[in-house]
């Protein structure tokens, strides 16, 4: 365990706030441009920031910034990093710096649409304040090294979240806005009444200074701490939209400002399932490994459920909602199967579905901007000869989430999946059979979606009323680029990234 020489974790949060009041004071004298610069290029310092106080630090071990905040009965407020909050923190920086600058030609283009029905526009100052908010609370959340801590970011990714569906969303966007504000916050508070239970005989703290992660002192509650794990599972399963507790998903990612899914999606639910693994699984590996079954299957289920419902979607941006749920099963799957790898596989699938779905909600923005509003894919067809950049950039997006080589979407599948065989052998042939079953429909479900949406939307006869389409302009596309880029860099660049995440992963799981 190391403990870095500079605050530099503290200023991966810190500049994008800078850059947030910035906006919100100044930004009635900045044009929309120099708003998108700032904030944009504000979290792509974070990015960097996080990427190099990884190298020095965080890839030998578990690393702290030395600014602290000590607070008498609730522990220790610190930020810290190794190979899972990198995955995680870095995605996120990376994903919304990049998304803020798509958001540029997007949100013009919904300003106007909302202008031209008569209603009233916040505006880009309000935009960019929220969606910095939004951003800098997402990375606090994967960095925290307290539960009071964690749930403080947590709340705060709610309300600029909330704030950007009411205002710029589709269709009924402030009932959906607050059906996603009910939903989303009944998990956090499930998940803070099991922090205080726990909080108040054990401490706050999951990641000491001293003794790193605390691997079982959750188990020292006794015979309610199976309740508390459970309570603290289901808040954040509702996070993670998985079966049963997805019902918010699909309204509010399908009708968001298309930016604003593309983080929802990837970004924000995928941060139930890494937090369920650094704070339940730390805190409680027994109680743990003994619900693991009814998580199992329940990942298995999600799977399933949610490729079906994608399937049978004819409006694109709901069929990636439902993409996103199926997704989170695979990372649930990785989770259960308590296995050092499988887990591995559910840290780099964050990665993976961030880079991958944002793409994918980026081109759905694409569609919508540039064809008069369409999102019904019966209506497309045809479209690859008119729009080339945009179909290669979707089904490099596809080829991510269903694992495709050259994307490291393969690499995440084959340890998640590995570490399913690794559960299923140990308990029987009928476990192995039935698992073998479900994850051969899962991930065929996956790939059929995938696919036959690429096939129906830039394949086949053009339409007549698409002939007139064209590609969007470069401002739209070109940041996308570097998303497909990085899922190609680290599908050569597997093993620097893998190797100290099993590694970190592995010690943690033998409660080093």
């Amino acid at each position: 365990m190391m403990t870095m020489s500079l605050p530099l974790l503290w200023a991966s949060i810190f500049i994008p706030f800078i850059a947030a009041l910035i906006t919100i004071v100044l930004g009635e004298n900045l044009d929309k441009k120099t708003l998108a610069a700032i904030n944009s290029g504000s979290l792509l310092l974070s990015a960097l920031i996080i990427l190099y106080s990884y190298i020095t630090y965080g890839i030998k071990g578990l690393a702290f910034d030395p600014v602290i905040f000590t607070v008498d009965g609730l522990g220790t407020f610190a930020l810290s990093m190794d190979a899972m909050v990198f995955l995680a923190s870095f995605s996120i920086a990376l994903v919304t710096a990049i998304v803020a600058v798509y958001s540029l030609p997007y949100m013009d283009h919904r300003f106007e649409e909302m202008r031209g029905k008569g209603e009233r526009v916040p505006g880009w100052r309000t935009y960019y304040f929220l969606y910095t908010l939004f951003a800098l609370s997402m990375i606090g959340t994967v960095m925290s090294t307290n539960m009071i801590e964690f749930y403080l970011f947590l709340e705060l990714t709610l309300i600029p979240s909330f704030l950007l569906i009411a205002f710029y969303g589709y269709g009924d966007r402030v009932k959906i806005a607050i059906l996603y504000l009910i939903w989303t916050h009944v998990g956090a508070l499930l998940f803070l009444i099991g922090t205080l239970a726990l909080g108040q005989s054990v401490g706050f703290d999951f990641i000491s200074l001293d003794k790193g992660f605390l691997v079982g002192l959750g188990e020292n509650l006794g015979t309610i701490a199976s309740t508390v794990a459970l309570l603290l599972i289901i808040g954040l399963a509702v996070k993670m939209a998985v079966l049963g507790l997805h019902i918010w998903l699909p309204y509010a990612h399908a009708e968001a400002p298309t930016p604003i899914s593309a983080l929802l999606s990837p970004n924000l639910i995928g941060i139930g399932g890494v937090m369920m693994f650094r704070i339940v699984y730390v805190l409680f590996p027994a109680t743990f490994a003994g619900l693991s079954d009814i998580l199992y299957v329940w990942a298995l289920a999600t799977m399933i459920y949610g490729g079906l419902m994608a399937l049978s979607q004819t409006d694109f941006k709901r069929l990636l909602a439902y993409s996103s749920v199926s997704q989170m099963g695979y990372m649930l799957l990785g989770l259960a199967s308590v296995s050092v790898f499988g887990v591995a596989g559910t840290m780099l699938h964050y990665m993976v579905h961030a880079f991958g779905k944002a793409i994918l909600f980026a081109v759905a923005g694409i569609l919508i901007a540039n064809l008069h509003g369409l999102r019904d894919i019966t209506k497309m067809g045809g479209l690859a000869t008119k729009m080339p950049y945009t179909a290669a950039l979707a089904l490099l997006g596809f080829m991510h989430i269903t694992g495709i080589p050259p994307t490291s979407g393969l690499w995440s599948e084959y340890l998640i999946i590995r570490g399913a065989v690794e559960k299923t052998l140990a308990q029987g042939l009928s476990w192995y059979v039935g698992t073998a079953l479900a994850l051969l429909l899962g991930i065929g479900l996956s790939t059929a979606y995938a696919f036959l949406t690429m096939k129906r939307v830039f394949y086949g006869e053009l339409k007549e009323e698409l002939s007139s389409a064209k590609e969007a302009e470069r401002s739209y596309w070109a940041p996308l680029i570097v998303l497909a880029a990085l899922g190609i860099l680290t599908f050569i660049l597997a093993s620097p990234i893998i190797d100290p995440l099993v590694s970190q992963i592995q010690a943690v799981m033998r409660g080093v």
